[in-house]
């Protein structure tokens, strides 16, 4: 596969595969919660959603890091996963969280070391790391938490006829924004910004061209929402 190749696929294949379960990262490994003993009272919760509850990911933005991440499936109440009007480094159409009434979001809250949540930040320069106050999220183990922090997109949501866009690949209840695969949201995009462009030279000459993104990006976002 050339690079233009492997390019289009990691854009396509956001947000990439994301354990159905609770999990710990150990560098390029992937464990059972509870297969290493780690004081969550010592470490900073964050909602990880997104590419970021993404084994692969989390194994690139960590490395070197030798700390385990225990990352645990939870429920966040009266929010949904969107879409990001930004173009990222590599090409997609990255998430982004929106406050929606009733919805109920699957998300991880990984947590993390001082050290972890500097590697991250580092490499999420379209985000700001943030605090949420006053949230619902209930991990799977039955603990709630109401304060928490979270990456917030700088761009705001992206908006398609009308409305926030959806992540199809992260399942919530009581959902009311429609939702679109990250192939679909492409093609929006590219219809949106450069309709005569294949989808594949769209996405590559993104990937290719920091300048050309930004550019992009800031088409989307005059019409983005920010988080209500």
């Amino acid at each position: 596969m050339d690079e233009r190749s492997e390019a289009v696929e990691r854009a396509l294949g956001y947000p990439y595969a994301i354990p159905s379960r609770s999990f710990v990262q150990v560098g390029g490994r992937t464990l059972d919660l509870g297969a290493v003993e780690v004081d969550l009272s010592a470490r900073t919760p964050l909602i990880a959603y997104g590419s970021n509850a993404a084994p692969e990911v989390l194994a690139r933005k960590l490395a070197g890091d030798p700390d385990p991440v225990p990352l645990l499936r939870a429920t966040l109440r009266d929010f949904d996963v969107v879409y990001s009007a930004h173009i990222s480094p590599y090409g997609a159409v990255p998430a982004a969280i929106q406050r929606s009434p009733g919805a109920e979001a699957v998300v991880f809250v990984a947590f993390l070391t001082g050290d972890q949540v500097r590697l991250i930040s580092a490499a999420e320069p379209n985000y700001e790391l943030s605090p949420l106050r006053d949230v619902s999220c209930r991990l799977e183990t039955g603990e709630s938490l109401g304060e928490l922090s979270a990456y917030l997109s700088r761009h705001g949501c992206l908006v398609a006829n009308g409305s926030e866009v959806a992540l199809a690949a992260v399942e919530a209840r009581g959902r009311r924004f429609p939702a679109m695969s990250e192939p679909e949201v492409l093609e929006h995009v590219r219809d949106t910004l450069c309709p005569q462009e294949s989808l594949t030279r769209f996405i590559a000459a993104g990937a290719a061209d920091p300048e050309l993104a930004r550019r992009r990006t800031e088409i989307l976002r005059r019409t983005a929402t920010p988080l209500a």
